[in-house]
């Protein structure tokens, strides 16, 4: 793993790397491994928000201030990260939602980690939804408040996803895997994908012009981006 992440930091150049997605999808753990691997320090939006605000959880911060305020703070710290190079970032599911987050993002490479919502919502209902504002008003089980829920956003926010430079399917990696799962990709796996490009036929080295900010990026080859 060490090994390959060589072939590909030098085309990063040390941009930083935005992970965006639903809640539940894997942005924190995917993030932590993938700096590892890239030798980045890593960096969850939602924690420093809350370190912010004087440690007060996402929880309480829509409680107390609505999520205004939160989304406020949120623009604030991807603002100030976008200043920095070599970090990976896991942003909040609802940073995609601000143009001003879009910019301070594109200033590295997004990636879209693409997870079924019935999977989201498993792993949601497994810690809980105590942690989860958007969450609070929803009724039923712990699953079915997050499955209806992520519905919801999901329509709301697709096509804001789509924006990515880059979009990593667990369906697709499940598939070429042979895994009857989406559960049964690890986490490993997923920053695997994101490093190496997976499958050669997927991504590929883009060279961008000289007057670019890049030295060149990752860019998925399929129909699944446009």
């Amino acid at each position: 793993m060490q090994k390959k992440s060589h072939e590909v930091a030098p085309y990063l150049n040390g941009r930083c790397i935005y992970l965006v997605g639903m809640m539940g999808s894997g942005k924190s753990t995917v993030g932590k491994i993938l700096s590892e691997v890239l030798g980045y320090s890593f960096f969850d939006s939602d924690k420093l928000v809350e370190k912010a605000v004087h440690g007060t959880s996402v929880a309480e911060i829509f409680k107390k201030h609505r999520e205004t305020f939160f989304r406020d703070n949120e623009s604030e710290v991807l603002h100030n990260l976008s200043s920095m190079r070599r970090l990976v970032v896991a942003t909040g599911g609802g940073a995609v939602i601000r143009p001003i987050n879009w910019k301070y993002m594109n200033k590295g490479l997004t990636i879209f980690l693409d997870i079924p919502l019935e999977a989201s919502a498993r792993r949601i209902a497994a810690v809980g939804t105590a942690s989860r504002p958007l969450l609070h008003d929803e009724s039923g089980d712990a699953y079915t408040k997050a499955l209806t829920r992520l519905s919801t956003l999901s329509e709301e926010r697709g096509d804001v996803y789509g924006k990515a430079d880059v979009k990593v399917s667990l369906e697709y990696i499940a598939e070429k895997l042979g895994l009857g799962d989406v559960s049964d990709v690890t986490p490993s796996t997923i920053a695997i994908e994101i490093r190496t490009g997976y499958d050669r036929q997927k991504f590929e080295l883009v060279k961008l012009p000289k007057d670019s900010n890049w030295l060149s990026y990752l860019k998925i080859q399929t129909g699944e981006v446009t």
